[in-house]
């Protein structure tokens, strides 16, 4: 089966075969590699002038150029996406973290399952604050406790698909390919 110049490959071996080169991202020389140079150009990088770079696909997962059905353009060439991501409360979905809470009810010394008609705490003190009389007095600071606030460590975590490693390969020699 005859290749074309620029044609890419998944290759299983660790080695690039003869008239092929890995999609490493590495510098070629454009006076050895006329043919590749006229397709893929500095798409890649390169000065232009000595030197072009080949598509870097290490770590990388193929897209097709063009815009997207989400409306995101992806241009030849272009390169998107990070390995890993760290999450802070800005990136993080709204949310609440539910208080978990019990208060222990007293009667004359004897516990109780329920708060009425009973006073709260569990060691017979009061669990309000200083009443300013009346029956809606606010319970102490510190009678019910909870997390609330977002929990973590702040380090990255891994943010690609399941993958298998492989290698790709570029066509330096083949066919040109004819355009349409």
């Amino acid at each position: 089966m005859d290749n074309y110049v620029g044609e890419i490959r998944v290759f299983a071996g660790n080695f690039a075969p003869e008239g092929w080169a890995f999609c490493n991202g590495s510098l070629v020389s454009i006076s050895e590699n006329p043919a590749l140079f006229q397709l893929v150009g500095t798409t890649y990088g390169g000065d232009g002038q000595t030197t072009f770079a080949l598509p870097n696909l290490q770590s990388r997962v193929v897209v097709g150029q063009g815009v997207a059905a989400t409306g995101t353009n992806y241009p030849m060439g272009m390169s998107a996406g990070v390995e890993s991501v760290t999450l802070t409360t800005l990136n993080m979905a709204t949310h609440a973290h539910p208080v978990s809470s019990s208060i222990s009810a007293m009667n004359g010394g004897t516990p109780a399952n329920t708060p009425d008609n009973n006073q709260f705490g569990s060691n017979g003190t009061s669990e309000y604050a200083s009443p300013s009389g009346g029956a809606n007095a606010t319970l102490a600071p510190g009678s019910v406790t909870g997390q609330t606030t977002p929990v973590g460590s702040s380090a990255p975590h891994l943010n690609i698909q399941p993958v298998l490693a492989t290698s790709y390969i570029i066509a330096l020699y083949g066919i040109y390919p004819s355009q349409q």
